[in-house]
């Protein structure tokens, strides 16, 4: 399959080094508005452009990654759905409703196949969890993301990447969202103390927040998210409270789960890391053609944003604030 990387940053780069090492795709072209960053990312005998229309016109790839900054999420995805290019869409969706649902529709519109990166939804133990806790109400879930990750200009303008909340704590709401269903209702509150952001080049957006989701089902759960200077201890965990189990799902780098449920010991690990997984169903889909074979969806990744925005205009406001849609 001919594919092509439309998008040169971090999470780029690890998109590229996951396909350049399958034998079933082929890497044709990269491309960022940074010409020379896509030359240093860009595999040899790859292409290299500044303008993502002229890779899908030029090329003529059977699938695109767009990895770019979640205000330019809309045009690609669109363009290429249109042509019936496969689109596998860095998380979020999108930063606002409107692109989203744009996304949402021409996915629907369309018979390509196109997968959100939300790559926890591929942890291979979520079905061990899902075992567990079988028959049961899940009571609470406690959530955290705590590390260093890369100072990118738009994540550091709160406008642009809905910061930490956004383009982190999403990866939390969504595997709450898939463990325990749908959010009704959040409540957020953030530190004004620096963490991850150097003083006097600091953006806009906290380094640490907790977010309370009250679910539909009864279920509460709490989400800590803090970006922490490199060196530090990094903590991605899912602890899982349910009438008779108490499970800790570990996540990046180890994914694996270990706990109790109804008195027996419940404990797993993913022999496959998610991303790689994430990546491979997206892959067997697009040949298929079966779009309702990835881990995530756009639908499903609207939904995860809509709690994502209500997590921010809480932050802002400091009141409960219903999700909607």
């Amino acid at each position: 399959m001919r594919v092509a990387v439309i998008g040169a940053g971090w999470i780029a780069a690890d998109h590229v080094d996951v396909l350049t090492k399958r034998s079933d795709v082929e890497l044709v072209a990269v491309c960022d508005v940074d010409r020379s960053r896509a030359e240093r990312l860009a595999p040899e005998g790859a292409n290299v452009y500044e303008r993502w229309e002229d890779v899908l016109e030029r090329e003529q790839p059977e699938a695109v990654w767009i990895c770019t900054p979640p205000l330019v999420h809309r045009e690609p995805a669109l363009a290429a759905l249109e042509r019936g290019v496969h689109v596998y869409l860095e998380k979020p969706v999108a930063r606002t409703p409107d692109d989203a649902a744009a996304i949402v529709e021409a996915a629907a519109a369309s018979e390509a196949v196109i997968a959100v990166g939300y790559q926890w939804h591929a942890t291979e133990v979520l079905d061990d969890l899902r075992a567990a806790v079988e028959g049961q109400r899940i009571a609470l879930l406690v959530g955290h993301s705590i590390g260093p990750t890369g100072s990118r200009p738009w994540f550091l303008d709160r406008r642009q990447g809905g910061g930490n909340v956004l383009e982190r704590g999403s990866h939390q709401i969504d595997l709450v969202r898939t463990v325990a269903g749908e959010v009704a209702r959040v409540q957020a509150a953030g530190s004004r103390v620096l963490l991850g952001q150097a003083e006097g080049a600091a953006g806009d957006i906290e380094d640490s927040a907790t977010l309370v989701l009250q679910l539909e089902s009864g279920a509460v759960a709490t989400i800590v998210v803090a970006w922490t200077r490199e060196g530090q201890p990094r903590r991605y965990d899912l602890e899982v409270v349910a009438e008779d189990a108490t499970l800790s799902l570990t996540l990046d780098p180890e994914f694996s789960i270990r706990g109790v449920s109804r008195g027996t010991q419940v404990e797993a690990r993913s022999p496959q890391h998610p991303f790689e997984r994430s990546i491979g169903r997206f892959l067997e889909a697009a040949r298929a053609g079966d779009r309702s074979a990835v881990f995530c969806t756009p639908a499903d990744a609207a939904r995860t944003l809509a709690v994502a925005r209500a997590c921010e205009e809480a932050l802002a406001t400091g009141a409960t604030v219903d999700v909607q849609g």
